[in-house]
Parts: structure tokens; sequence; C-alpha cells
């Protein structure tokens, strides 16, 4: 933090992407950890995760919250919007995974992001869709497609479904529900940030209401966390890393990047998930979830590498007399914003 608690600075978008990108690979690791509690309900554990870590978030950022209330309160319907999807996604997202599987829960929900982040863009903020953008998310949507498709093999060729066959529909709706609400408070934060508020005080007022939203969910559904100090650790590990740590590094990425490149960005979240899946869980990925993890890969390398732009002459050679010239070059973009 610098100066009258604004966040640090950092060169140009490509941390914005970095940040974004650590966050993802935190946040990939939480179906492979609920494995590990089967007992828990997945609205235990999107409540402790979600809930939690919000308040968290809201703890250590009392002082910027304090001093920038003004300005949070003067934006109270974005803070309220990104306040309940804050509260929705965590119920959705893991009642997704816990009907269609974890792999299939887990794209469904992060691919659909990126589609629902650039409409609210395109519809509430008048922002054009750049041609760079439309090809990772292209290339990202269609790996995530194929990945789902691997999810829901049959148990002799792909990631086998956590429940049965008659749930998967009401799985993927509420995946889709949870992508939406993704959308909604990354939106949130991000036009809060803009606004003008640190990335630290808008993060922990929307991530710490939203987590007491969820403590009536958690005092109802927790006891089993409780239960065994296995189902303990894997709720403190869900809400301490990625969900208190993950948010942290995704606040200081949506200071840095446009909503829509941030979800798409985190559809790398469901390449770490797979993986994950194949090696500690022991389920299988068949060669087309393979190539759709590659393209994911590849989307995330177009939205990331950077393409400087050409160098322009602000000012040309006055006359023969030897005026000197002078010139500006443009800064290279990392990110299209």
């Amino acid at each position: 933090m610098t100066g009258a608690g604004k966040p640090a600075r950092f060169p140009g978008s490509a941390w914005g992407a970095v940040f974004v990108l650590a966050a993802s690979v935190l946040w990939g690791t939480t179906g492979t950890a609920a494995t590990f509690a089967p007992d828990v309900s997945p609205l235990a554990i999107g409540a402790a995760a979600m809930g939690l870590g919000g308040l968290l978030q809201a703890g250590i950022a009392a002082g910027p919250m304090r001093a920038f209330r003004a300005d949070l309160r003067s934006q109270w319907p974005i803070l309220a919007l990104g306040t309940l999807a804050v509260a929705l996604y965590p119920l959705a997202f893991y009642s997704s995974m816990h009907l269609a599987g974890v792999a299939v829960g887990t794209v469904v929900s992060i691919g659909s992001a990126p589609l629902a982040s650039a409409i609210i863009e395109r519809v509430v903020d008048r922002r054009p869709l750049t041609g760079r953008w439309t090809a990772g998310a292209l290339l990202g949507v269609g790996g995530a497609v194929l990945l789902c498709l691997a999810g829901a093999g049959n148990a002799d060729g792909g990631l086998r479904p956590a429940a049965s066959t008659s749930s998967a529909p009401a799985g993927i709706a509420l995946g889709l529900l949870a992508g939406l609400t993704y959308a909604l408070y990354s939106w949130a934060a991000h036009r809060l940030i803009n606004a003008g508020v640190p990335s630290r005080a808008v993060m922990g007022s929307v991530f710490g209401v939203g987590g007491l939203l969820l403590m009536p969910v958690l005092l109802v559904t927790g006891t089993p966390l409780i239960a065994s100090w296995q189902n303990f650790a894997v709720g403190a590990y869900m809400a301490l890393v990625p969900m208190f740590a993950g948010y942290v590094l995704f606040g200081w990425g949506l200071a840095r990047v446009r909503a829509s490149t941030a979800t798409t960005l985190s559809l790398a979240e469901t390449v770490v998930a797979a993986v994950l899946a194949v090696v500690v869980v022991g389920e299988r990925l068949p060669e087309h979830g393979w190539v759709g993890a590659a393209m994911i890969a590849a989307s995330l390398f177009v939205l990331t590498v950077p393409i400087p732009r050409k160098r322009t002459t602000a000012v040309a050679a006055a006359d023969a007399a030897g005026t000197e010239a002078q010139g500006t070059e443009a800064e290279s973009s990392l990110i299209p914003r």
C-alpha cells in the first residue's frame, strides 16, 4: 500500500494478468480439496470458503474501508449488486460441482463467465469487444466446452460426474448461474475501483458484506465442518488460500485489467482443476479433454503476450535548416482495454 490507503501501482496491465492467473491457480484447487470432505454439503463448503474468506478480506481492509466509506456509500447500488452476487456464487458453484461433477461444474461455471462479462460491459458500459479479446475468448470457451464434454464422459472415457446423469442438467444450470454471478461481482468490483476506490477497500466491502450474508447458511449447514479434523482442515484451507489469498490477488488484477479480460484469464482455473482431478483424485481425461486444455492455454497466450504497437513520430522535421525533430513513442499495450 502507498499513501492514504491507495494500492501500490505496478506498470502496465501485464501485472494484472499475472495476479489474475495466480488467483486462478489457487481457485483451481477448490474442487479437489472439497473431495477430501465428502460428508460436508456443497452449501457448507461454499459458505465457509467464501463467507469466512470474505470476512478476512474485510478485516485486513478495515482502514481503507473507513477512509473511503463516503465513496462506497455513493456507489451503494453497485456495491449491493456485488455483495449479492458474492453470496450467491459459492452456493451455486459448489452445488454445480456436486450435481454435475468437479470437471463439468468448474468448466460450466468459469467457462460461461467471460461471455456474461462481455455482455455486461457491452450493454451497461457500452464498451466495444476488441478483436484480440474475441479471439482469446473463442479459444478459451471452445477449450472449456471440450473439457466439459470430457467431464461428461463415461467411466471408460472421461472425468466422471459425481452424481447420476439425471442430476447433471440441474448442475449445469447452477453452473450457468455461478458464471453469471462471478461476472457480476467482477464487474461491480472493477467499476468501483475505476470510480477511485482502492482495490483493498472495494474487495473488503464487497466480499465482507457478501461473507456476512453467507453466515446464516454456514450456521445451518456447517456442523460437519467441525465433526473431524480433516473436514475442519479442508474448510480452513478453502477460506484462507483460494478464497482469501486468491481474491486479494484478483482484486489487484481487477485494478489493472477489464472485468471481461479478468474472467477470460480465469479460464486457467478449469485447466488446473482438470489436471488435479487426474493427478490427485484419479479421474481420467480423454484426448479431446487435453485438446481443450491446450486451447485454453492458447487463449491465455493470446490475451497476455505483449504485442507492441508501431512506433510513431509526433513531430516531423520542420525544415531543411536543421530544426530538430521531436518524437514520442506509443506505449505497448499488453492486454486489450
